[in-house]
This record gives structure tokens, sequence and C-alpha cells, in this order.
């Protein structure tokens, strides 16, 4: 026979194992890379910019770098699509996302429109978004994959034309 002070303990290890998976519920986690366009190589940066579900309103603070280098993004449960830019130079200009190259000159922003990202596919089978940057013949340094939960991305610096557009 269970005792009444085993009883007590067996529920609240019950509740608290609940209480976690609902807590576990509220956010979504990414992990992100960011690529050179050119070398492959990843760029390490924790200034990242990220806009959630068409929104305009712009999350700096959602991305923390993690040792090897990717950010990891946590998200509010309701985003169903992300966008992503990053800065260097201290903040001042902004990464030209690969992805959106050939669009360049028709959004307000004209080196870097945006890109809108399904966030449940990247969680279910992560999302490599294109490298228009590349050319036609990507060089085998750049054939990168996305793994469940990860979004790779490639960037360029701003041309000098560019950044005087900006």
């Amino acid at each position: 026979m269970v005792q009444p002070a085993h009883r007590v303990f067996l529920l609240l290890a019950c509740l608290a194992a609940f209480c976690g998976s609902v807590c576990a519920q509220t956010e979504k986690t990414v992990t992100i890379r960011m690529l050179d366009s050119r070398t492959g190589l990843l760029i390490a940066t924790a200034d990242f910019l990220v806009r959630v579900n068409h929104e305009p309103t712009v999350h700096g603070d959602w991305v923390k770098q993690n040792e090897e280098g990717t950010g990891k993004l946590t998200l509010p449960n309701d985003a169903d699509v992300i966008s992503i830019h990053a800065t260097y130079n201290s903040a001042m200009s902004i990464y030209a996302n690969c992805d959106a190259v050939k669009d360049r000159g028709t959004s307000e922003r004209a080196a870097s429109p945006d890109r809108w990202y399904s966030v449940s596919a990247i969680l279910k089978s992560g999302v490599l978004a294109p490298n228009d940057c590349a050319g036609k013949k990507v060089p085998d340094r750049l054939q990168v994959a996305a793994k469940p939960g990860e979004f790779v991305f490639f960037v360029r610096k701003l041309t000098v034309l560019e950044q005087s557009q900006e």
C-alpha cells in the first residue's frame, strides 16, 4: 500500500512534468547558420535582425551566439514565418541576403528585400535559403545542407554603390 507522503510526492512529480511540457511549448528554438556567399565559411555574429509574421517590429535581442558561432533563435509560439538579416561594422551596415539578390531594387530596402520562411518547415526539416550571389554553377564548398531545426542562409557585404543608396 502506498503511504500518503508517497502519494503527495508522486502527485507533485507528475504536476512538475506536466508544467515542464506546457512551458516548453510556449517557445520555438531555431539554430541559425549565416554563411559567406563566396567562401561558405560561417560568419559568427549575434547581430541578427529578426522579424516575425510580416510585422514591422525588428527583434535584435532574440538571437544568442553559440560557442561554435551559430545563433540560437528563440521564437514565440505564435511565430509562423520569419525574416532574418544581420549587421556588421558595429551595426551600421546590413548584410545583403543572397536569397533575394534577383529582387534588388523592388522594395524600399534595395540591397536586402525581405524573404519570409516558414517556421514549421525550419523545425521539421530545416531550411537552406538559396545563394543567388554564387552564380549559376555553385562550387562544392558552397553546397551545404540544413538539419531539422536549422535555418542556413548566405550573405555578402554591401557594395559601395549599395552603401551610398542606404
